[in-house]
């Protein structure tokens, strides 16, 4: 009986939903794949290569299938890899062992990205700049930069961490980041919430290296030094990135509350215990103002109507604060459960809500849940939702005009045969301008086509041709037409139809 009434207040979900949601043509869909602790992935240390890659495999499957067209794989759980590296050793979240390769060998990052763009899907790669380890009685690898210089490490609580007061120790971290995005082809780097770490009881042993490189920073003014401190991270890194590869996008998921209004009066209409500025030194908005980042994915994970921090309040502020840049929210999923003493995370309807919320806000181009692995329970209907009405429909990636705002050249010799469609491209273009995926638009003969209209794109592909099933019993004449998106997702000029009977 109570699988039924689930099932029913499911399907009044979905239907709520569906009449409710206009689907955006663009739209940001990520997901989260978290391996530190082996959180998402590998599900647990010592896994062959063939399991490693097994479940990648069926993570990505799992995504594509609820709509998502991004994964954001979080690649230096802790001053380590999940790829081949001459700078830091192996991950001990692989083997088990810290600065052991898989065995047989391959490297993990190579293989994420060629599965993520052979399914369409972007690959953001997810650092953490200062961690160093989870848990300081870990052993490191003989070759850690730990060993190499000791002195840019400090213990807070049971973690090691660079110290982000030191020049070195900065650049390392752009050292990093440089070496991923020139040898792989990453679409984003990513950093979430942890900069500063959240606070403990003690301060953040940092004296020694405000008293040798403090600049002209008082010590009243010392969260100010921090907060510097980060901005100069932030901004090596964009000029870094965009020197290297300038199609590569920068994107950070702050913690949701920037600031609260009692503190500033620029903040939020919140109450939050921590915030972004205060607590973690990362002054998050002045990043995405100056333009020092291509978006934020602030970490909305409460309700709608949270009595502290509201959801809807929340969307609105961030909304407010996108200056013309990339703008999406991260959602927390693994809140939803049943047995939940918040009311809210057990009912079916309060994430598809939250979609339908940030639709309605133009500044808002998307969302990430947290995590991957969430989606392999019961999450009171939510895969079906998202399936069967919100992401019924693929959406391209939304462009990045500031990077580049230049449409791709038209696909030529489009042609039809039988239900085959194929086309030709010119391949002889700048990385920039290289054709990187197709729309396909299918519209019956003799009703009007919309190009701006989710309803009229029926698949997005990285391949030059596509064959069709049959539509109907009796067959009809359909027309369809193909773009192409090149990095930046930036669209070209639409064909001109050809006819199919279907």
């Amino acid at each position: 009986m109570k699988k039924i009434l689930l099932l029913l207040i499911l399907l009044c979900d979905i239907f709520w939903v569906s009449a409710q949601t206009s689907i955006p043509k663009y739209e940001f869909r990520a997901v989260w794949v978290a391996t530190v602790s082996n959180i998402d992935w590998p599900s647990k240390r010592g896994l062959s290569t063939e399991e490693q890659q097994n479940e990648i495999i069926a993570i990505l499957d799992n995504n594509q299938k609820l709509g998502m067209n991004a994964i954001i794989l979080q690649i230096r759980p802790a001053a380590d890899a999940m790829y081949s590296s001459k700078l830091e050793p192996w991950s001990r979240y692989l083997s088990g062992t810290q600065g052991k390769p898989p065995k047989p060998f391959y490297d993990p990052l190579e293989f994420w990205i060629k599965e993520c763009h052979n399914r369409g899907m972007e690959l953001h790669a997810w650092l953490n700049p200062y961690r160093v380890v989870q848990n300081s009685t870990e052993p490191l690898s003989v070759n850690h930069i730990a060993f190499q210089h000791p002195e840019w490490i400090l213990k807070y609580g049971n973690k090691l961490y660079f110290d982000p007061g030191l020049p070195e120790a900065r650049d390392f971290v752009v050292k990093v980041v440089k070496d991923i995005v020139s040898r792989y082809d990453v679409d984003a780097i990513h950093f979430d919430d942890y900069f500063y770490p959240y606070p403990l009881k003690e301060d953040f042993p940092d004296t020694i290296s405000f008293k040798e490189n403090g600049r002209d920073f008082l010590a009243e003014n010392k969260a100010d030094w921090r907060r510097e401190n980060v901005h100069i991270l932030i901004n090596l890194l964009n000029e870094t990135i965009k020197a290297t590869k300038p199609w590569v996008k920068f994107g950070i998921s702050p913690f949701g509350v920037w600031r609260n209004v009692a503190d500033d009066p620029r903040g939020s209409k919140t109450n939050a215990g921590t915030t972004n500025y205060d607590h973690l030194f990362a002054d998050v908005i002045k990043w995405q103002e100056n333009g020092w980042i291509d978006y934020l994915l602030p970490q909305l994970y409460w309700q709608i109507g949270h009595p502290t921090v509201d959801f809807d309040l929340l969307a609105n502020w961030w909304a407010n604060h996108s200056y013309s840049r990339g703008m999406y929210i991260g959602h927390g999923i693994y809140k939803i459960d049943s047995s939940s003493v918040t009311k809210e995370w057990t009912m079916p309807g309060e994430l598809p809500k939250q979609i339908n919320l940030l639709r309605a806000i133009p500044e808002i181009n998307g969302s990430a849940f947290y995590s991957s692995n969430h989606f392999n329970r019961n999450l009171m209907g939510l895969q079906d939702s998202l399936k069967l009405s919100l992401n019924r429909k693929p959406a391209i990636i939304p462009p990045m005009k500031w990077i580049d705002n230049t449409p791709p050249q038209k696909v030529v010799k489009f042609k039809k045969r039988g239900k085959k469609i194929k086309w030709k491209v010119d391949e002889f273009l700048n990385e920039m301008d290289k054709p990187k995926q197709f729309v396909i638009y299918i519209n019956e003969q003799g009703l009007k086509f919309n190009s701006e209209n989710s309803n009229y794109i029926y698949k997005i592909t990285g391949n030059k041709e596509f064959k069709f099933s049959k539509f109907n019993k009796k067959k009809k004449k359909y027309e369809v037409r193909v773009s192409v998106l090149d990095r930046l997702h930036n669209e070209s000029e639409i064909s001109k139809p050809v006819i199919l009977k279907l």
